[in-house]
């Protein structure tokens, strides 16, 4: 194949993704550890599936990531083991709870996001068959903030921050936002306020990061949802059974059976989506049209 037949053949494929709905892509963040982000990132993928929606949930922290530990699973293979075993991204998903289908993050490569143009390349195409059998791809996403993460949630809908009333864990949730902001990620921003108290303690939490938000970085964070304290989910953690399912009858599950329901209904008055490329066009676009 000649160099202008690789190309007319590579823009062709743009243009097959382009106008391909596939899933859409929400990347789940935190500005600091134990906030509950994983646990959140499962529980409402969980919710979503036992709608009815077709669900890939993807954990992004290599290393650190605990999706399978959180529902008692053994993966066989992971995301980095695709690079290392030369798998397809179709013999790494893996069937969770509820129908829900998961990939595991893994261990071996410092980050997913500093990989060689060649290995984005590949993740990119193997991503491009297999997002089209569903509705949405949640990315549980790991610590910290490279160039290459960057480029990857610039790509995605919608982020949802998950926070907690914790002035350190508020403080950590506008730094993250606000270096995205810098960074010139413009998207969506949905916040959780996650092991509140109080309904009210909650909205103020939502209410100052917001009022923040508008007045330095003239942005609107859209409130997903609040999570009580609870100790079931506790209790969920250590049986390695996620809380929705360990106790359905729960706060903490009724609350997220709540933002389920209020995500799909779009309630809470989020932004629409204002760029018509799908998720993988973007990540083209970002990572290999530089």
């Amino acid at each position: 194949m000649t160099i202008k037949d690789q190309a007319e053949s590579l823009r062709m494929q743009l243009q097959h993704i382009q106008q391909s709905k596939g899933a859409k892509a929400i990347s789940v963040l935190s500005g600091k550890g134990g906030v509950g982000k994983s646990n959140f990132s499962l529980n409402f993928s969980l919710q979503l599936s036992q709608k009815g929606y077709s669900v890939l949930l993807c954990d992004m922290d290599i290393g650190m990531g605990n999706i399978d530990i959180l529902m008692g699973l053994s993966t066989p293979n992971t995301l980095v083991d695709m690079f290392e075993k030369q798998l397809s991204i179709h013999e790494i998903v893996q069937k969770g709870p509820g129908n829900l289908s998961y990939i595991a993050g893994g261990t071996g490569i410092t980050s997913i996001f500093e990989l060689s143009s060649q290995r984005v390349e590949r993740l990119i195409s193997e991503f491009s068959t297999l997002l089209q059998a569903y509705d949405y791809v949640i990315f549980d996403m790991g610590a910290g903030m490279t160039q290459g993460m960057i480029q990857f949630l610039r790509a995605v809908n919608e982020i949802v921050i998950v926070t907690t009333p914790e002035p350190t864990s508020i403080t950590d949730a506008y730094a993250t936002i606000k270096f995205l902001s810098m960074n010139d990620v413009l998207t969506t921003y949905l916040l959780v306020v996650n092991k509140t108290d109080t309904h009210e303690e909650g909205i103020s939490v939502y209410n100052r990061l917001n009022r923040v938000m508008q007045q330095f970085l003239n942005k609107e964070a859209h409130l997903l949802g609040l999570i009580p304290d609870d100790k079931a989910v506790g209790r969920a953690v250590i049986r390695q059974v996620p809380f929705t399912l360990f106790d359905p009858k729960s706060h903490a599950s009724q609350a997220l059976a709540s933002i389920a329901n209020r995500y799909v209904s779009n309630t809470f008055n989020r932004l629409p989506e204002s760029k018509p490329l799908s998720f993988i066009a973007k990540l083209r676009k970002h990572f290999l049209e530089r």
